[in-house]
């Protein structure tokens, strides 16, 4: 089987822009990983798209941009050549489902989220809805035309459809946060939670979930702005009654969510509660393989076959395995 590994920033996505050092970085960590642990795997090769700004990858077959092509036939012209399709994008503006639809559209196995799981997971305003009807611990989202409840303390506003810290800010207040969804289209607001934030990686398939690992994230505040500084892959043990009922009920809920998948909670001093879904690969997975030895790619391959994620006998490893991720960025 030919894999066609596209990752928009370092696959050719941000031709004719300057490179964002920081997520460059992580987009490069996450490619890295992905492309070493499918050529681990037998009777698999793999194509990528790659931009020529950055190093090669090694042992693989690679194709860029052609002068004036746009990202997206760039993806087409790589999907024609392999037989699985493996795209990381940002959710932003819908890049992530229209991905999946041309993937599907082309007969190509789509190796990631359905497009529907995506689309609603795109805005964080649409997911907190469904969770919270769902009966899952989901932060209070709000939009434009919202009333704020009134409550102490800080508030998060963020684009609804934003990935990462992206555009994201702490304010001080209610009535700040209230003034900014006014004032700025497209905004969403949560009020300040207290707790670790934290994140899961899991494997998801027809309705079911395996936890994979319960990662730290480690963030500092630029004034307003929050910094994602580093992660601390397999930073905890998996805990079944929290971690694990957590991601079988979210995948329960959310029909399409399929391969590798990030959650990011906050573990509160009551229970873990979701701040959003990240329906692709995410950092986190880059460092999965060296701290449990479990080779993720290999295992979402496995679940073309048994539709479900497989259950591995043990971990070969248990580390805890730290991912710094803002020296020498731009944020």
């Amino acid at each position: 089987m030919k894999v066609f590994v596209y990752e928009h920033v370092t696959g050719g996505g941000m031709a004719g822009q300057e490179l964002p050092r920081s997520l460059t970085r992580e987009a490069d960590l996450m490619v890295q990983s992905l492309v070493g642990d499918l050529l681990a795997l037998p009777g698999i090769t793999v194509l990528a798209s790659r931009d020529p700004r950055l190093d090669p990858l090694p042992g693989v077959e690679v194709i860029t941009g052609k002068a004036g092509e746009a990202s997206l036939a760039l993806f087409e012209r790589g999907l024609e050549a392999a037989d699985a399709v493996w795209p990381t994008a940002p959710e932003t503006g819908g890049l992530l489902e229209e991905l999946a639809r041309i993937t599907l559209a082309r007969q190509r196995v789509l190796l990631g989220c359905r497009p529907e799981a995506v689309r609603l997971t795109t805005s964080k305003y649409l997911t907190a809805h469904h969770l919270r009807d769902a009966g899952i611990p989901v932060v209070p989202t709000f939009r434009s035309g919202d009333s704020l409840p009134s409550r102490p303390g800080a508030w998060m506003v963020k684009p609804d459809d934003g990935a990462g810290c992206e555009g994201a800010r702490r304010v001080a207040d209610r009535v700040t946060a209230q003034r900014a969804l006014s004032e700025t289209p497209g905004l969403v607001a949560q009020p300040w939670l207290e707790g670790e934030p934290m994140s899961l990686s899991l494997l998801c398939a027809g309705g079911r979930a395996l936890v994979l690992s319960v990662n730290r994230q480690r963030m500092r505040f630029a004034a307003e702005q929050p910094v994602l500084e580093a992660l601390q892959v397999n930073a905890l043990p998996v805990r079944e009654p929290e971690h694990g009922l957590l991601a079988a009920r979210i995948a329960a809920s959310v029909p399409g969510l399929w391969g590798c998948v990030g959650v990011d909670f906050i573990a509160t001093p009551y229970s873990p509660v979701v701040l959003e879904i990240n329906p692709r690969l995410t950092t986190s997975f880059s460092a999965l393989r060296q701290a449990t030895g479990l080779n993720a790619p290999a295992m979402v391959l496995a679940m073309l076959r048994d539709e479900a994620p497989p259950i591995p006998s043990e971990r070969p490893i248990d580390n805890a395995v730290d991912v710094p991720l803002e020296a020498a960025s731009d944020h």
